[in-house]
């Protein structure tokens, strides 16, 4: 279910799909690096500015499920404009920032972001660009991560499926938005 906060800013609202908490595994690939199964929180909330507070925290995790060790850490904030273009400036643990733009598709909640400028630390791997794609699908948030370097061509190296984490805060102020006339049986949903 999509909610549109009271106080989201009216900018804001196209990516509205996007807000709340969420929770998912996932793969990720890529040359040169484990290649392993991860475990992913998303939060993306707002103040009633302009823009989309973005944290992703990710870890390895075993054969069993079981977390091992940090994989990827990012944050940042994103925007849209009148015409649905995204702007996403992102900030890795890795040492990278990156300043994205991409589209709101028409008529239908995914995004297509592609880098615009990257810079890198000393500290940081090599990695001169990347691709992503979000969508929204059956309540649930997908996205797949493209990544180059100087030495690997653009190719997939992440990819998520995520479902939004529900809290009991979500639960009492969906209850209390519930109409007076429920029937007791709730058979009545169903026909």
């Amino acid at each position: 279910m999509i909610e549109i906060p009271s106080d989201l800013h009216k900018d804001l609202v196209p990516l509205a799909f996007l807000l709340g908490n969420w929770a998912g595994a996932g793969v990720h690939d890529f040359p040169g690096s484990e290649k392993c199964n991860f475990g992913q929180e998303v939060s993306f909330t707002h103040d009633g500015r302009d823009f989309l507070e973005y944290h992703s925290h990710t870890w390895v995790l075993d054969a069993e499920g079981n977390k091992v060790r940090p994989l990827e850490t990012e944050s940042g904030f994103w925007r849209i404009d009148a015409a649905r273009k995204v702007e996403a400036v992102m900030t890795r643990d890795d040492g990278v920032v990156e300043i994205w733009y991409g589209e709101l598709a028409h008529k239908k909640p995914q995004i297509d972001l592609v880098t615009d400028a990257v810079a890198r630390t000393a500290a940081a791997g090599p990695y001169s660009g990347g691709k992503r794609l979000y969508g929204y699908v059956k309540s649930d948030l997908m996205w797949v991560g493209e990544k180059q370097t100087p030495e690997v061509e653009l190719r997939p190296y992440m990819s998520a499926h995520l479902k939004k984490v529900v809290t009991p805060e979500d639960v009492e102020r969906w209850a209390k938005a519930l109409p007076d006339d429920m029937p007791d049986d709730g058979i009545a949903f169903f026909k």
